[in-house]
């Protein structure tokens, strides 16, 4: 069954309505309803076009935490060849909230990592619902490092809520794993390339999104803090999650404007969750136009370019 959002329940009711006279015809083959039902399909897909004409913040971030939206573990099943995981720290654990390893895409050699929130109740809570703890961060420290000691390009898949914030996770160091993966990403002498694919949650995102160039699926978001949160702080009242999330500027439109964000990767009408194969497909050119661009750079220029792009945040677009 599919999964609709608040908003998305006017169009749930006429889809049902559809589905339901179809199942009807299969149990009855002497009806004919699908006239009745090719109406209603019609007037879905123009309800489904208003719908997402012009989302609001919040309904973008509601759309960016759908759960059938394709997770980095669908990216590295579709558009990589040859992947062979890499797991643990070497010296805690291994945090199965990110995914790494060395895989082929398009034949060439690279390092893909990303956060995996999981796809259902169990492999949700094996992932840690894709909040990493230090461990997962450090992992993914050590696969950057290799990326460049066999000057491979680094790609980067991030959706997390943001990094686990529990008492374990503090006491083994999460604010300085995080910011050692930050500056890992700066460091690297090889292209890296950081997708937001859902959510790019606070310091959490970050810490795998420093790279050379930061493409924002459509609906995606990227900030601070998650709507709810900043409403608990500000206005003390987590209802308010909607003025925060306008506030906070965090679509991918408005990042790119403020050049925290280099491109916007167009989404399938509804999102990624109603076409993942055509989503995953328009990453996959994003991804080869990003590191075809990147290929041309040497090393120390791959340096210059990643520290003059964070440098540079936020002095465009702030009159917008």
């Amino acid at each position: 069954m599919a999964h609709y959002l608040e908003f998305e329940k006017p169009l749930a009711e006429i889809e049902g309505k559809a589905e339901e006279l179809r199942a009807m015809a299969r149990a009855n083959a002497e009806m004919d309803v699908e006239k009745e039902a090719a109406a209603l399909d019609k007037k879905a897909a123009d309800m489904l076009r208003d719908l997402y004409k012009n989302l609001t913040p919040w309904r973008k971030c509601q759309v960016a935490r759908h759960p059938e939206r394709p997770h980095c573990k669908d990216y590295i099943e579709a558009l990589f060849t040859d992947y062979t995981p890499l797991a643990g720290d070497r010296n805690f654990a291994d945090d199965h909230a990110v995914m790494g390893g060395l895989a082929r895409f398009n034949g060439a050699p690279v390092m893909v990592i990303g956060h995996e929130k999981g796809f259902d109740t169990q492999s949700r809570i094996e992932r840690n619902f894709g909040m990493a703890r230090p461990e997962g961060y450090r992992k993914a420290i050590r696969l950057m490092e290799l990326a460049d000691k066999f000057g491979i390009p680094v790609i980067a898949l991030v959706d997390t809520p943001g990094a686990y914030p529990g008492k374990g996770a503090e006491e083994r160091g999460q604010s300085e794993a995080i910011a050692r993966s930050t500056q890992k990403c700066l460091q690297l002498k090889v292209p890296m390339v950081s997708i937001i694919i859902g959510e790019g949650g606070s310091g959490g995102a970050v810490g795998f999104a420093a790279g050379n160039r930061v493409a924002m699926l459509e609906h995606s978001v990227y900030s601070v803090i998650s709507p709810e949160g900043c409403a608990s702080i500000l206005w003390k009242d987590a209802a308010k999650m909607r003025e925060a999330a306008e506030a906070l500027r965090l679509t991918a439109q408005d990042l790119l404007k403020l050049g925290v964000a280099d491109r916007v990767i167009s989404e399938p009408l509804g999102g990624a969750q109603r076409d993942p194969k055509a989503a995953i497909e328009a990453v996959s050119k994003a991804i080869e136009a990003m590191l075809k661009e990147l290929s041309k750079k040497k090393p120390d220029a791959l340096i210059k370019d990643r520290r003059q792009k964070f440098i540079d945040i936020g002095s465009k677009g702030l009159a917008a």
